[in-house]
């Protein structure tokens, strides 16, 4: 079985960002830009917008994206606008500037209550069309159906699912990653890889015809496995040089189009645990989302070793693990993603995220609550296994399960 929901057009290579004019043209001449202050002044963004406008366009630009995106600023966007409402809306910049895009044009064509659309498969229709141009290599929200904000009138972030949120056109220029200052780039690109192992690694459901209808994330298929097993050898080949040297182009490019195929890979088969686990972590501390399931993801593979043995050891190949066993291979996946993600300094516990011990009872009840990330796990997960998962990350020790 296979699913995959692309966006109809996907442009991708240095200097892409140039056909932003004339692919915004397409649905018209009265054009939102969701960015932020500092995409906004790079002097080709800039640039593009001039061009936009001397070609007769209407061009209003919102560029006060708030990191982990909050719902006030969905609204803050809309309210700005006083009654502009564009043939299309453009995100430039991170994941959040993407998401803002896909929320904002949600909500000026049905409705602002956002609340009304959190899960999967509640948006009624189209919204307004959306192009996604990114500026990290991480969240690929350019590609997926999904758009994630924080509601202060919740206890955790909440999503909003649905194939209406995959943007129309993806525009990915990876140059424009080339000033993502270290940190970023490494929380960014971390995230990216946890994108690909849990899609790689996602429950796997019996084929039928009412899935793809049924589910947003349908779980492992043979489509999302070509391109997470790719995302994941670009990945971890490139993720240290963007850190270290963020001047190397061809690393950039490669983080980059891997990004994009972790996006392509999870926007069908989904997530799961090392997200589900984040999302009470991120309420708690205020952390980076990245730096989060980042974090998680060496225990959560050590929860699931004896469910994907077969998944791992194809893992620890495309990392270019080639000797052993094939259990051998999927216990060394483990530790090599362990490895990877210390040497570009993600935190290797959660009291580095800023967990205390007697916050764990609460994290672990709130990991349960959403449903469309713990039935995608792999391994059956309940609160027993999340209690295990979150107590090897307070300690930093990788406990290998060989046994259910």
């Amino acid at each position: 079985m296979g699913v995959l929901r692309p966006p109809e057009t996907v442009l991708f290579g240095d200097g892409m960002i140039d056909a932003l004019p004339e692919m915004a043209g397409r649905f018209g001449d009265k054009i939102l830009i969701c960015t932020d202050k500092i995409v906004s002044a790079f002097s080709v963004v800039s640039s593009i917008i001039d061009q936009m406008r001397a070609g007769g366009a209407t061009v209003v630009v919102f560029e006060d994206t708030a990191p982990e995106l909050p719902v006030d600023c969905v609204h803050d966007c809309m309210d700005r606008q006083e009654g502009f409402v564009p043939d299309v809306v453009i995100g430039i910049g991170g994941g959040s500037c993407v998401d803002l895009a896909k929320l904002v044009a949600l909500a000026l064509r049905h409705g602002r209550e956002l609340d009304q659309f959190y899960g999967e498969n509640l948006v009624p229709s189209a919204t307004i069309p959306v192009i996604a141009v990114p500026t990290t290599a991480g969240t690929g929200s350019e590609v997926t159906p999904v758009a994630v904000l924080d509601d202060k009138s919740r206890e955790l972030k909440v999503g909003i699912s649905s194939r209406f949120l995959v943007p129309k056109i993806a525009l990915v220029d990876p140059a424009l990653t080339a000033t993502c200052p270290a940190g970023l780039s490494a929380a960014s690109g971390a995230d990216a890889l946890t994108h690909a192992i849990e899609a790689f690694t996602a429950v796997q459901r019996e084929p039928a015809s009412d899935l793809e209808a049924a589910q947003v994330f349908v779980g492992k298929n043979d489509l999302s496995d070509l391109f997470a097993r790719e995302a994941i050898t670009l990945i971890s080949d490139n993720l240290e040089t963007v850190v270290k040297d963020g001047a190397n182009l061809g690393a950039r490019n490669r983080m980059a189009y891997g990004a994009m195929l972790a996006g392509m890979a999870f926007g069908a088969a989904g997530t799961s645990a090392a997200h589900a686990i984040q999302y009470p972590i991120g309420a708690l501390t205020k952390t980076a989302h990245g730096l989060g399931v980042a974090a998680l993801m060496p225990y959560v593979m050590a929860y699931n070793r004896p469910s994907c043995t077969t998944e791992f050891a194809q893992i620890a190949t495309a990392m270019g693990v080639v000797s052993g066993t094939e259990s051998e291979r999927a216990d060394r996946a483990v530790f090599r993603v362990a490895e990877l993600f210390a040497a570009v300094g993600i935190p290797k516990t959660l009291p580095e995220l800023g967990v205390t011990k007697d916050q764990l009872d609460w994290i672990v009840d709130r990991s349960l609550l959403p449903a469309r990330l713990v039935n995608n796990n792999p391994r059956p997960l309940e609160r027993q296994g999340i209690q295990e998962i979150v107590n090897d990350a307070m300690t930093g020790e990788i406990n290998l399960r060989s046994e259910m």
